[in-house]
């Protein structure tokens, strides 16, 4: 059990990754050039937002806490938020904008991802919740400033067409 656990924390974001990646290259170019804008908003908001939370709240990793090893080689430092949660929730939610389903199933990775950061040790589930939220705040700000009316133009293309 121990060994999925540790592939789960250390290597599953790296199907996240691939899943997402194959996602997009399969998308016609403006779709594409959406998904970028979607991602150069969404991945540095949910990184600054992340930086200034790890600065307001410490929180010591559960190892240090409890005195023991963990099952992945970690530091001692400041485990508020999740590194590894913040990359696949970002990437998940990109994902979600354009397909649903593939975002579902990209979350449900991203989950799984920060249920094995908690049993390896490295975590405390405040640490994977907090980064959840900090990408669910970026992603609010990605909708309501440019996604919105780019994403309905994506699904609208007769919009797209000049009136005469």
């Amino acid at each position: 059990m121990n060994h999925i656990i540790i592939y789960t924390a250390e290597y599953l974001y790296l199907v996240v990754l691939l899943v997402a990646a194959i996602f997009f290259f399969k998308q016609p170019r403006k779709i594409q050039k959406s998904m970028i804008v979607c991602g150069v908003i969404i991945a540095p908001v949910s990184y600054i937002l992340a930086k200034i939370g790890s600065h307001l709240y410490y929180d010591t990793r559960p190892f240090v806490v409890g005195h023991f090893t963990p099952l992945i080689a970690h530091a001692a430092d400041n485990g508020f938020p999740s590194d590894h949660m913040l990359l696949v929730s970002a990437v998940a939610m990109i994902v979600t904008f354009y397909n649903k389903r593939l975002g579902a199933v990209l979350w449900v990775l991203a989950l799984f991802v920060g249920i094995a950061r908690v049993l390896s040790g490295v975590h405390h589930v405040t640490d994977i919740v907090g980064s959840i939220v900090f990408v669910l705040i970026a992603a609010a700000i990605y909708y309501f400033t440019v996604g919105k009316k780019q994403i309905e133009r994506e699904k609208n293309p007769l919009e797209n067409r000049i009136r005469i």
